[in-house]
């Protein structure tokens, strides 16, 4: 099957800039602590921004068959459940997790629609397989699965992925524009049917001093990251063999890897394995004294991880409170 240049060289760059998805995710989070609605949210805006194009083309929307709408929005639902994974799981682990769709798509393209699989893509699958099973087993411990709300968000996104991206790329005929839109829509259903499950309560109230900042992020992404870039990634997408799509995108993995060390303190690969499991079972026995697992956050000071969980106050004012718990001045020190 001949190969697009440009087509590959686009799904490399989307999948290096949703390796970078995470962060405007849970900076929006720390500002709103609304968890899983702000997937919906950024959802909402990509729709509304892609409805006058998907207006236009009315007509080659009516025209596509239902399993091409269908694979479509199956498309979005398994974004929308990995924007969920990041918020709730390791960055890297949520990921990798997801990129398991190879997998899938090989499996699919050989057993159901006969296509030839080449011997190194098995092999390369072995050796992606193997991989991923020693950094689960460093980043949590014991046998390598997935642990935990996000790490099982990020596995059934892959999956969904891979049966979503072979209808797809053979059965989708409309432009990028109005096959995003119903891709967003599809998100967009599942985003509003999870919020409820994961939070457990209805989106909360935004601070007033804090909307504008919400309302910058949420179109950022909703624009940027959803409108935009996924536009490009559908145009990409019909043109690619499915699992060579998946392949590419997995310069997020090395973007989102990299980017979660850095920028939110999660050790990642061999040389980190055991302190990260280590980090992991103390964040485990602490978390045993919360309701449920909640949202993670960029790891900087002054930044709640949870929603509900005020803001850490800097050690100088700590001390001051406890001054004042002990009858003195917090002005005066010692």
């Amino acid at each position: 099957m001949p190969v697009n240049p440009l087509a590959s060289a686009a799904v490399v760059g989307v999948g290096a800039l949703w390796g970078l998805y995470w962060v405007p995710l849970r900076q929006l989070d720390a500002v709103v602590r609304a968890g899983p609605w702000i997937t919906l949210a950024v959802l909402v805006v990509a729709c509304v921004a892609l409805a006058p194009l998907a207006w236009r083309a009315r007509g080659r929307l009516r025209a596509a068959s239902n399993r091409a709408l269908a694979s479509v929005a199956l498309g979005g639902a398994s974004f929308a459940l990995y924007s969920n994974g990041l918020l709730y799981g390791d960055v890297a682990v949520v990921i990798l997790l997801f990129y398991l769709t190879p997998i899938w798509s090989t499996l699919i393209a050989r057993f159901w629609l006969g296509w030839p699989v080449s011997w190194w893509r098995y092999a390369a699958i072995a050796c992606g397989l193997v991989g991923i099973a020693l950094v689960l087993r460093g980043s949590h411990g014991g046998l390598p699965l997935p642990h935990g709300v996000g790490d099982w968000l990020g596995l059934a996104s892959g999956m969904l992925w891979a049966l979503a991206s072979t209808g797809i790329h053979v059965h989708a005929r409309t432009g990028p524009a109005e096959t995003n839109f119903v891709f967003c829509l599809g998100g967009a259903a599942l985003a509003l049917l999870l919020a409820p499950l994961l939070a457990a309560q209805g989106p909360p109230a935004i601070a007033p001093d804090a909307r504008l900042e919400a309302a910058a992020w949420t179109l950022l992404i909703g624009g940027f990251w959803w409108a935009l870039s996924l536009s490009a990634f559908m145009w990409a997408t019909r043109i690619l063999e499915p699992a060579r799509v998946g392949i590419l995108l997995m310069s997020e993995v090395i973007v989102g890897a990299v980017s979660a060390a850095l920028l939110a303190a999660e050790a990642f690969g061999a040389a980190d394995g055991r302190g990260h499991a280590a980090g992991h079972r103390r964040g485990r026995a602490r978390d045993h004294a919360r309701p449920a697992q909640r949202p993670r956050g960029l790891r900087r000071a002054g930044v709640a991880r949870d929603p509900g969980e005020a803001p850490a106050e800097p050690p100088e004012q700590q001390q001051d409170h406890q001054r004042g718990h002990q009858g003195l001045d917090p002005g005066r020190r010692p």
